[in-house]
Parts: structure tokens; sequence; C-alpha cells
């Protein structure tokens, strides 16, 4: 993969000494070393401000489009399951009216799931010349084959895009789950179905993802301040200042991919001797952005079984976060999550491979069966009715209760579970590029992709 990906380095630091206007004016100067002096005193945040700044004054007057590669944001979309989306949307309205329509008031009531399947069909064959009907009649026959297809699924739809209730389940929608696992397999481990589905949490973007993941963690006593965890380096730069807020405050141990080839140039790989750091029974959480973020390469075979193989006969107690975002971008991509599912929580987000940041979607993806689950089930007693204490607004029974509801839970403080999830339109969404893809026999759209990044 080209090291082109949009990468993000963005990180803390001290105040500017010098005015935005100062600096300008030492730039405007020319002047060299004052400009290095100022930005050697400014944070990170505002070095990128200012280069932002620089960037988009200097196209001003040209056809030139500005791309912020620092925020990891594409400069395309994909253009189809949208157009499905506004299309679908459009039949929702209709089917909204059908149960009440004041349009006096611009009143109309909610979606109905009875007959909706023969209603959405009829609708198709109107729109049958158009491009993004075709789509949806397409995404209607695989799901069809599927056994999904149904007024339940319609009404999922329908009732989505409306945005008439809450998420339910508010983990994530039923239909949502079916696609998203079935791309998943598709998208991240080359095609190799789990034995069991996995369980999916729709977030809003890979960042509260990670935010999710980190918190029910702590909450769940997985991890502990002055616990050690480890981080695969290089690596996006949040992951490397969570571990240091006060709300965690944990130890870390950097595994550096730090191999050279005969040119001296860096292959972004790690060395066996890197990899044994995590034999150390101290590192209860391992972290890794794959592909790296920013070098974007992806593990190679060597590096991959190395871990397989130590995380399966030495640490299989192991948490490990895989951070997959880029993974679309590498041809016959595998997840850790396929490799070492009992391990493995994933996280992905469609926002880079379909130009989607603004919909904010992701999902948290882990195995039904798992070492989160295990390891809470083997706390101690006293920690034990601390967490039924927490969560005794979910269940009388909180042993039952699965980590990745946990998040949830967590994701709105317990005491606004019921009105947690994901919005459903963006859900909605979320199942369209899903299908997109999965429709996509040849894989047309990821080859062009990988060509264009």
């Amino acid at each position: 993969m080209s090291t082109s990906t949009p990468s993000t380095s963005h990180g803390a630091g001290t105040a500017a000494t010098d005015s935005p206007a100062a600096i300008e004016a030492g730039i405007k100067a020319n002047d060299d070393r004052a400009f290095e002096e100022s930005l050697g005193a400014m944070s990170p945040f505002e070095v990128k401000n200012l280069l932002v700044k620089m960037a988009k004054k200097g196209d001003e007057g040209t056809t030139r489009t500005l791309l912020n590669a620092g925020r990891g944001n594409p400069n395309w979309i994909t253009t189809l399951p949208r157009e499905a989306f506004f299309l679908l949307g459009a039949f929702a309205m209709e089917e909204a009216r059908r149960t009440m329509d004041e349009p006096d008031f611009d009143l109309a009531g909610m979606p109905a799931a009875e007959g909706a399947a023969a209603r959405f069909l009829a609708f198709l064959d109107e729109h049958g010349r158009e491009k993004p009907a075709q789509f949806l009649k397409r995404a209607w026959d695989y799901l069809d084959a599927e056994g999904l297809a149904g007024d339940e699924l319609v009404h999922e739809w329908t009732g989505g895009i409306a945005g008439d209730e809450y998420p339910m389940p508010d983990r994530i929608l039923r239909y949502t789950q079916e696609i998203v696992n079935r791309y998943l397999v598709k998208a991240l481990d080359d095609g190799h179905a789990p034995a069991t589905p996995y369980d999916l949490f729709a977030t809003e973007g890979g960042t509260a993802a990670m935010c999710y993941l980190f918190y029910s963690l702590k909450c769940n006593f997985l991890v502990n301040p002055g616990d050690r965890i480890a981080l695969m380096t290089p690596i996006f730069t949040p992951y490397l200042n969570i571990p240091t807020l006060n709300d965690y405050d944990l130890d870390v141990t950097y595994i550096q991919a730090n191999t050279i080839d005969a040119d001296g140039l860096h292959t972004w790989q790690y060395p066996d001797s890197e990899l044994e750091k995590l034999r150390d029974p101290s590192i209860k959480l391992l972290c890794l952005v794959n592909p790296s973020n920013p070098p974007s390469v992806a593990l190679d075979d060597a590096s991959r079984a190395k871990l397989v193989s130590l995380v399966k006969n030495e640490r299989p107690d192991l948490i490990i976060i895989s951070d997959d975002v880029y993974g679309t971008f590498v041809p016959h991509y595998r997840s850790l999550l396929d490799d070492l599912p009992y391990n493995t929580a994933c996280v992905y987000s469609f926002s880079k491979y379909f130009g989607a940041t603004g919909w904010r979607l992701a999902v948290i993806a882990t195995a039904q069966n798992n070492v989160f689950d295990d390891l809470i089930a083997k706390l101690p007693d006293d920690k034990k009715r601390a967490l039924a204490n927490r969560y005794a607004c979910l269940t009388d029974h909180i042993e039952k209760v699965k980590f990745t509801d946990r998040m949830v839970a967590d994701s709105r403080l317990v005491a606004l579970n019921g009105t947690a999830g994901l919005g459903t339109p963006q859900q909605v969404m979320m199942s369209l590029f899903a299908l997109y893809c999965l429709l996509d026999d040849h894989d047309a759209y990821r080859t062009k992709m990988q060509q264009l990044v």
C-alpha cells in the first residue's frame, strides 16, 4: 500500500509565546530563524492550524482543492449508496404518509411494517430506470437469497431513515448487524467467515469506538491505573495520548516497527526482538493500527505468524485492540480479528473508504466467545459486587451481560442506557455502504480505491 494514506499526528503541547499575527509577520518578512523559533513554542494543534491557514491562502485564485490530510479526510465520496439512501428516503416519506397525512401542517405518521416489502418492490419498479433503484433491487435480491428480505427489513430502513424511534436494539439495529457482519468478513477477513457472527456495536466514528473501548476496559477493571499496556508503533497519535491521561495512568511499553532493508530503508515491520516483549505477563493490553498510521503498511506474514503464535501459546489472556480503518486499502487484507478472534476487539470505520467522515460511521466487532467476558468472570468478588452496583439499573444478573453491551451502557454513563445507540439514519447509510461492496463481485471499487490511494 502506498504511504500516501491520510495520517494524523496530533498531540498536546505548550502554548505559543508569539501571537498568530506576529508569526505571520515573520513569515512575510522571510525571517526563517524567527519563524522556526516561533513554531518551536507552539503546540502541535497550533502548528496544524497555522499550516492549514497558510495552505488555504496559497490556494486562493486557483482551481486546486485543499486536502487536510492531518485529519485523515479523503477528497472523494462514493455516490451510488448515497443516491440510494436519498431514494429510499423518498419511499420512507410515502410510507409515513400512509399511516397519517396532514399536509397543511406537514405532519405524517410512523412507517408501518405490514405489507412494506410489497410496497417497496412496487416503488422500485416505478423507478426502475434509475440507477439507485436498480442498486436497491440488487441489494434486495442479495438479502432475499440470504434469508433476510421481508417486511421487517424494509421497516428498519424506512423507520431508520425517518429517525422516528430510538435505536432498538440500542447496540446496533438487527439488519444492520447482519449486513455489516457480512461486509466485515469480505473486507477485513479476506472472505474467511467466523464460526459465529461477530457482535457489533455501531459507534459515532472510529474515535468514539476508541473512547468507548478504553472507558469500558477501565470501568470493568480489565485495565487499572498503573497497569502495563503495549503499543505497536508507529500508531495513530491518540493511542499514544490516551494511556497517559489521568483517567487511565497506564504504563506503556512500545513495540517498534524498526526493521531496515538492505538499502537502509524502513520496512515498517516488527522484528522478533520487539514482539518478544509481549511475553511479559504484566502486559494486559496490546493496541495496534493495522495497516499502520502514518506509514500505511500492513503486518507482513512473518510478523503476523509470530504474534499469533505468541498469543495463542503463551499469552491467551492478552487483550488486543486492532484498529483496521485502513484495511480495505490493502489487497487480501486480514485483521487480527480473523486470526485471534478470542483476544481481539476490532475497530472499523467507514469514513476513509467511502469518503464519509461527516457521517460518523464505525463499529466495534468482537467474537461471541472472547477474552473480555472471560476475564470479567474471573474478577474477585469485591470487583464483581462493584460492577453489580454500577449496572444495577440494567439487570439483576449483570454476570450475564456481555462486555460489548456494557460498552453501550457505559457510552451513556449507564443511567441513560435506554437512549443509547448510533442514530438510525446513520445505520441505514452504513448498511447501504456495506451492501455496495457486498454486491461488487469483482471488487472494482476496492481496486479503484487502492489505485487512487
